[in-house]
């Protein structure tokens, strides 16, 4: 049975804040019941590779550090057209690959009925491995983001028990 819809955190683990979409998906798949409606990847860096996790699903959410301008810790939603329309004026290599990701699905007619990008402003993108003390101020936010997200596509992940 396929999902209804596949969450793919993104971002780099070794340039802190860049590793934002991985670090909040694992604290979901950590704190919260995933149901079996809801594929989580963890989709890193991996590009075109991600197309086999959005083919044939009705919704996808992406979550990753994404440049709004903003000041660190901003987080913003991107939703459908608005997703390669924003990345068009981006120079990051990353960010495209993603724009690249809903192309290539448009064009073999897989792409999901919503796509949802969810991002947070990072602060800094030097190499390391923990997310800058303004992100991981605003990592609760995020999830909140995500949870609200997925709710309004009817997807509950409850609390796991604390015991």
């Amino acid at each position: 049975m396929k999902p209804q819809a596949t969450l793919i955190g993104l971002g780099n683990l070794l340039l802190r804040d860049e590793g934002a979409g991985v670090h909040v998906i694992r604290v979901l798949q950590e704190k919260y019941v995933v149901p079996p409606g809801l594929e989580i990847v963890d989709g890193g860096t991996a590009g075109l590779d991600l197309l086999p996790f959005i083919e044939g699903i009705e919704r996808v959410l992406f979550v990753d550090a994404v440049n709004f301008g903003e000041e660190p810790g901003f987080i913003g939603e991107l939703n459908n057209e608005e997703i390669p329309a924003f990345f068009a004026v981006k120079s990051s290599l990353h960010h495209l690959g993603l724009a690249d990701v809903l192309a290539a699905a448009q064009l073999l007619g897989t792409l999901p009925q919503e796509v949802c990008l969810i991002g947070i402003q990072p602060h800094t993108l030097e190499p390391g491995l923990e997310l800058s003390a303004e992100l991981q101020a605003r990592l609760d936010d995020l999830l909140e983001k995500i949870l609200t997200k997925l709710s309004d596509w009817g997807i509950s992940c409850p609390r796991r028990p604390l015991f």
